[in-house]
């Protein structure tokens, strides 16, 4: 790793508040979670403590009400909070874009009463969120899942298994999406899962390329019994609900690339800064500046698009399109600019002695997650042409 300290991104930021916020989030970033980064990721380490003092400091629900415990914050600056935990390590801001996932089902679709009683202890209670839809055979068709919830009273039996559910196994709470009628997106519903459920338990986490900290695991419901009052919007309207989830949560990835790709041209700019060959640092050659400066201008661009769609969901006006092109565009960038900062540092960056190379193993994750950047492209084509005539 170089000496050199990364330069604070300069934000365009809507009020004083918002600037202290992100002061307070670089501050915790460079003592609490930068530091023990690589040691912490190399030997799979959740950081509880971390999500513990960012639930404590208040920033595990700012986009969220005030008035059932969140922060008040507009997206555009909750993103780029995620952006600045991302650069200092993807599982920590991947991690709270997942949380804030987790709770909007409830937050949006919830009544006052569930809200009510539910909400203050997720925002900032201290519990940590999962988002269960994908299944082992329901991944990019997530309207064919197959985990079931049966009526019986005023409680619902749970059946069935979940797959790739980031802190599958140690969350408190998880947002579940469930069968209770037809085939199809309208036979799905959204329920409220406590993590200690009697018949929940998880799988042993899979064994990943990238983000070795953040545990992924299957979930299995066996006969899991779940309240009424725990289910989240109308029956039927769970697919609606999921959707609306993934809109938000394709732009929370997008800040998080764009976070990975940020610390990956630090490290690739400091490190050309201060290596020499030929009497020069390499900096002063041409086909690095080239690539130095390609890859700060996919970052610029990427920030620029997920801010754009974040400032559209702030004025309430429609933003799928806008979160899909983001999506795609911002973890694509993240992947290519990762990976020439990886070449930057040649053999080095081959090495584990530089944060490079995890960063090109964890930017992957990105284009898989929340949507792969082939149904993002889809999406984006069906706001363009219309459905395809099949």
């Amino acid at each position: 790793m170089t000496d050199r300290a990364p330069q604070p991104v300069d934000r365009q930021l809507p009020t004083e508040e918002s600037r202290d916020l992100i002061a307070l989030v670089r501050e915790i970033a460079q003592r609490e979670i930068r530091p023990r980064a690589a040691e912490e990721e190399d030997a799979g380490r959740f950081p509880r403590e971390v999500f513990t003092l960012l639930s404590e400091s208040g920033l595990l629900g700012l986009p969220y009400p005030g008035e059932v415990g969140g922060g008040d914050q507009p997206y555009e600056v909750y993103l780029q909070v995620l952006e600045e935990l991302a650069a200092a390590r993807l599982t920590v801001g991947l991690g709270v874009s997942v949380h804030s996932l987790a709770c909007h089902g409830l937050a949006g679709y919830g009544t006052k009463e569930q809200q009510g009683e539910h909400l203050p202890a997720m925002l900032g209670g201290g519990l940590l969120g999962a988002y269960c839809l994908s299944e082992p055979a329901a991944g990019s068709d997530a309207a064919s899942l197959a985990t079931k919830a049966v009526r019986e009273g005023d409680n619902w039996i749970l059946t069935g298994t979940k797959a790739w559910i980031t802190h599958g196994g140690i969350a408190d709470f998880y947002t579940v999406l469930a069968r209770t009628g037809v085939p199809g997106p309208k036979g799905i519903t959204a329920f409220l899962v406590p993590g200690d459920a009697p018949g929940l338990t998880a799988a042993v986490p899979e064994k990943k390329m990238g983000m070795k900290g953040s545990p992924t695991a299957q979930l299995h419901f066996d006969g899991v019994r779940v309240s009424d009052a725990r289910r989240i919007g109308e029956e039927g309207q769970g697919f609606s609900i999921a959707l609306a989830a993934l809109d938000a949560g394709r732009l929370g990835i997008a800040a998080c690339a764009i976070g990975v790709a940020q610390a990956a041209l630090d490290e690739a700019l400091a490190y050309a800064l201060d290596r020499k060959q030929f009497g020069h640092p390499i900096a002063d050659f041409q086909g690095l500046r080239f690539m130095l400066a390609d890859m700060a201008t996919k970052i610029e661009a990427g920030r620029a698009l997920y801010l754009a769609a974040a400032r559209l969901r702030d004025a309430g006006k429609p933003f799928s399109r806008q979160a899909a092109m983001a999506k795609l565009f911002c973890t694509d960038a993240a992947m290519a600019v990762t990976t020439d900062a990886v070449q930057v540092l040649g053999g080095y960056g081959y090495t584990a002695d530089f944060p490079v190379e995890r960063l090109m193993r964890e930017a992957k994750v990105l284009q898989i997650v929340e949507g792969t950047n082939q149904i993002q492209r889809m999406v984006i084509a069906r706001h363009l042409a219309g459905p395809e005539s099949r």
